[in-house]
């Protein structure tokens, strides 16, 4: 087992890698901006390090200062979380040229699948189904493209193919718009990503969006712990998740399981990882992997019991798989709510000093938070300040037990999105299940 792991993040996500790395019994190094000297996994780690000021650049996404860091207190490994660096193929490089364990998908995997076009090909050729689109890169040939779309039909997409978190992408309805729109959108891709590679996908007018979780060891084993439904979302930013997502055929969800176990097991796939889905009239349409631990990880561990950042610390460690897929059940149904320091009405962050914290509890109720009476939420990231969870032997069971435990928890001093997830749980929509990714937004008439 490692030894020592560097923690290469903040918030929740850091306290939850430190209570994984303790109960293996391996020591941890908390990195943290001068901004997060209070957090709670700092103060709970072996070893803290200040890496820089507040703003991200010059800490959380500071290679050389990482990696200085782990020279310093002799960290054999690194946890990068989710968000900064963690699906940064560069730093993971830097990492192992250093000496060091990433705990992650190797460099060359995050490159192959951090590119939407590289990675629609690798899932094409492993059988797992793709959204209907140009098959690679827009060229120049004016010709070819407006012939590519009539094919697919229209409406059609235009993506970026280094893009993510909703940016990057514009739907376009008829012949007219797509070559200005095209162009508009390799702009911005160029602006944001670095990159103005695009590509053309069928848009489809109302999917849900279905998540399957894998973990591989690196040396072509892997399992899927089922999947996701992350539909209820705004902005392309998700809302609630829960697991498993309803309303799926048995058979359907069989035959996409089979062809994402095969995906990962062709590319020797290390770690932990997503495939995400749209799913409309019962089909699958892949179009992205995410190459780290989810924001939502933690519903597939309660329905499966299958700690996925443990598993990811054995597999660093070079240790197999430790279960078998026919040793993975799915039982029961979790629910995540994201508490957001945000007001609920507009949606604008609200950073401040918490007065008094109150977590819910009682059955099935699980918090994820680095909150704590007196703490100061800081302006500076992610407004993401906890993680409720529930869990019950059917969805209407772990449903009720959130509605209770929105009820219950309390955040004074900030304002927060509980008051949105209250009103959510009990929306009638949501409650028999099924959503499409628009719902929230209709609800919300963004």
């Amino acid at each position: 087992m490692l030894e020592k792991v560097l923690i290469a993040n903040r918030g929740e996500i850091a306290l939850r890698v430190l209570r994984a790395c303790k109960e293996l019994g391996i020591k941890t190094v908390a990195v943290h901006s001068v901004a997060d000297k209070e957090l709670m996994h700092v103060r709970l780690a072996d070893e803290s390090v200040c890496i820089g000021p507040a703003s991200p650049t010059e800490s959380y996404l500071n290679i050389p200062r990482i990696i200085s860091a782990m020279e310093v207190t002799d960290s054999i490994a690194v946890h990068p979380g989710y968000g900064f660096l963690s699906e940064n193929a560069d730093f993971a490089e830097q990492v192992e040229n250093s000496g060091f364990i990433f705990i992650g998908p190797s460099p060359e995997t995050i490159r192959l699948m951090g590119d939407k076009v590289s990675a629609i090909r690798v899932m094409q050729e492993a059988g797992v189904p793709t959204v209907p689109g140009s098959n690679g890169p827009i060229d120049e040939n004016k010709e070819r493209t407006l012939s590519v779309a009539r094919e697919i039909g229209y409406p059609v997409i235009i993506k970026a193919a280094a893009g993510g978190g909703g940016r990057g992408m514009r739907v376009v309805h008829n012949e007219a718009a797509l070559l200005k729109a095209i162009y508009v959108t390799q702009t911005e891709a160029k602006s944001f990503f670095g990159s103005g590679v695009v590509y053309l996908e069928k848009f489809l007018e109302d999917p849900r969006h279905v998540e399957i979780q894998l973990i591989g060891d690196g040396h072509g084993n892997a399992v899927h712990l089922g999947d996701r439904d992350c539909s209820l979302q705004r902005r392309h930013q998700k809302v609630i998740e829960e697991a498993p997502a309803p309303g799926i055929p048995d058979k359907v969800r069989a035959e996409v399981l089979a062809t994402c176990i095969k995906a990962c097991e062709d590319m020797n796939y290390r770690g932990a990882g997503t495939l995400e889905f749209l799913y409309q009239d019962e089909r699958f349409y892949f179009i992205e992997m995410n190459t780290r631990v989810q924001v939502e990880h933690p519903v597939s561990e309660l329905v499966t019991g299958i700690d996925i950042v443990q598993e990811q610390l054995r597999i660093a460690s070079g240790l197999p798989l430790s279960v078998k897929q026919e040793d993975i059940k799915i039982t029961g149904h979790a629910f995540e709510c994201r508490i957001n320091a945000e007001d609920p009405v507009n949606f604008l962050p609200s950073p401040g000093k918490i007065n008094h914290f109150h977590a819910p509890g009682g059955p099935g109720v699980r918090v994820d938070s680095h909150l704590y009476s007196g703490y100061t939420v800081p302006p500076f990231y992610d407004s993401l300040i906890a993680k409720l969870i529930t869990y019950g032997d059917s969805r209407e069971q772990a449903l009720m037990r959130m509605q209770i435990a929105l009820d219950e928890i309390l955040i004074d001093g900030i304002k927060s999105n509980i008051p949105l997830h209250r009103n959510l749980v009990r929306d009638s929509g949501f409650k028999e299940g099924g959503v499409n990714i628009h719902y929230l937004e209709k609800k919300l008439k963004i």
